[in-house]
């Protein structure tokens, strides 16, 4: 790791601070550590891509550890989930961990706890605690039950454990200090009775430690150096400290916890609950939608996680609470996609194009270039026929002087393929354009090297021969939100923002070659975006989703 400081940022100095100040290179462990209550959005991408990034740069291992402590909302498909996610962004874990793994030790530290005097059974109502917890200009009062002896709370802890008491009749407190300015530190609760199956231990447990007791004393049971948490944990430090305090061994690895900002996107919500809304009241089709901004929504959608990966490096690590515009991400999407994803030629509004002059029955095999930016040059073969379709917008029966497509008695060149030059229409009763008749020059055929080849015509426009055309089904995605902070507004429903037109599904036509195409196999529709193939998808009926437009068009529709 480089340790200039003008390279590094805040988390990195950190790091390095610890290592100058005598802490082992091969100490140096961290985690990524998820609750297994939903799936992954892309904010935990960039902590993902924080933590496993810094155990890149160091060659240190980086834990996955699944803070499954509430049964109630936990489920084994969020830890598929999770994993699946993890692997895709490109990482990979040294162990596979689980705050349950360590049930019997926090309750062992627990019950340790009690005989120090540093622990009490407590069984007032949520109602009655919260309002003796005081307020923060003002100090707290002590639980009745806070002075209960050492003997009574070990009898009632044990109970507990045994699940004699219903939900919600006694909890289990530190006992650290009513009148601390610190809320957190105002005798937090460590466990609670829920008579809950889990997902891992089943029905052995009907007590569940809380995140503060667990978070910390998991890291120091993994031996994580460094626990990196997001900024609404940096009240949550105090307590992490004190209940290390309380079984540190000082031979051991210390963990340390510090803090970094959350990089809030535009148009997007990321809180779980919202998201877990999203998906049960139907707005969407599930967390994998390609609407969503969760990492399995991001990937149906045809984001890389070398884009994702990309995103998370450019918006860097801060201090401070931003709001990211989400066409920056759009931005790293476009990018990757340029280098890696095959040009191919689609037409998603059609109206038909006939070259009266090309022989009748006749067909050719054309050759097209897959993607230009290629370090050696692949090609494929495109049919071309007397019937086409082109693009709707690509034809103005009278054009104003800018427009440089298809118009009467001017000339285009079909990409791929020959020039050709508008004659005349036929339209429908409605004086609707239902075909467009064009003469083609038959010395014309891009590549043979003819002078009328080499000539220079103001437009190229894209094409499908209608012979062999295959028919897909389209799906045209926008925001999913109007608004871009949905839910900064504590007093509007963050639905309300819901954009009435984030889904658009169309028919297009598509060439032949398409048909062999894979779930998530990325191509750019000539002229039109990037676009990947569907889970939906089948030889039979091809599903393609917009990932990405060619360019940002949103900052322009924004400002009408």
């Amino acid at each position: 790791m480089s340790t200039e400081e003008k390279s590094l940022n805040f988390i990195e100095q950190i790091i390095e601070e610890d290592l100058k100040n005598g802490l082992s290179a091969d100490k140096l462990r961290f985690r990524f550590p998820p609750e297994p209550n939903g799936y992954l959005h892309v904010g935990h991408a960039s902590a993902i891509c924080l933590n496993f990034g810094l155990g890149i740069d160091y060659n240190a291992p980086v834990n996955l550890r699944f803070d499954d402590t509430n049964p109630s909302k936990e489920e084994q498909e969020y830890v598929d989930a999770i994993k699946r996610d993890v692997e895709w962004l490109g990482f990979k874990w040294d162990k596979e961990c689980y705050a349950s793994d360590y049930f019997q030790q926090l309750y062992d530290w627990a019950v340790v706890l009690i005989q120090k005097g540093k622990a009490y059974v407590d069984n007032q109502s949520s109602e009655e605690m919260a309002k003796q917890k005081g307020t923060p200009t003002q100090p707290g009062t002590n639980s009745p039950n806070r002075d209960r002896s050492v003997e009574e709370n070990l009898d009632l802890f044990e109970r507990m454990r045994k699940g004699e008491f219903p939900n919600g009749s006694y909890v289990l407190r530190a006992k650290i200090d009513m009148a601390s300015p610190n809320m957190l530190m105002r005798d937090p609760i460590m466990y609670r009775i829920m008579h809950a199956h889990h997902h891992r231990t089943g029905n052995d447990w009907c007590i569940y430690p809380m995140y503060d007791w667990a978070h910390g004393e998991s890291d120091y049971l993994e031996q994580i150096s460094h626990s990196f948490c997001t900024l609404e944990f940096l009240p949550h430090r105090e307590l992490y400290d004190w209940f290390l305090n309380q079984i540190y061994d000082p031979t051991k690895v210390r963990p340390k916890q510090r803090e970094f900002a959350r990089r809030n996107l535009s148009h997007t919500v990321v809180s779980k609950r919202k998201l877990l809304q999203l998906v049960e009241e139907k707005h969407v089709t599930g967390w994998d939608d390609p609407r969503m901004s969760t990492i399995s929504g991001m990937r149906r959608r045809g984001y890389t996680p070398a884009s994702i990966r990309n995103f998370a490096k450019t918006i860097g690590i801060a201090k401070r609470d931003n709001l990211i515009d989400v066409s920056l991400l759009e931005f790293c999407v476009r990018e990757d996609l340029n280098k890696i994803a095959p040009r191919v030629m689609a037409v998603l509004d059609p109206v038909k194009l006939v070259i009266t002059n090309y022989p009748e029955g006749q067909e050719e095999w054309l050759e097209a270039e897959n993607n230009p930016e290629e370090e050696v040059m692949t090609y494929r073969k495109v049919p071309f026929s007397k019937e086409l379709y082109i693009e709707r917008e690509d034809f103005q029966e009278e054009a104003h002087k800018k427009f440089f497509r298809l118009t009467l008695g001017t000339e285009v060149r079909l990409k791929n393929a020959y020039i050709i030059k508008g004659e005349s229409v036929v339209k429908d009763e409605n004086g609707n354009i239902t075909e467009i008749h064009a003469t083609y020059d038959v010395d014309s055929k891009s590549g043979s090297g003819t002078e009328a080849s080499q000539r220079k015509v103001k437009g190229t426009i894209h094409w499908v021969s209608t012979a062999h055309a295959k028919e897909a089904e389209v799906r045209i995605y926008d925001r999913l939100f109007t608004n871009e902070s949905p839910d900064k507004d504590k007093e509007v429903d963050f639905k309300e923002y819901i954009n009435p037109n984030s889904l658009k599904v169309i028919t297009g036509y598509v060439e032949p070659s398409l048909v062999t195409s894979k779930e998530l196999d990325h191509f750019q529709f000539q002229r039109l975006g990037y676009f990947c193939v569907d889970r939906d998808s089948t030889p039979e009926k091809l599903v393609f989703n917009k990932t990405v437009g060619l360019r940002d068009t949103w900052a322009k529709i924004s400002e009408q």
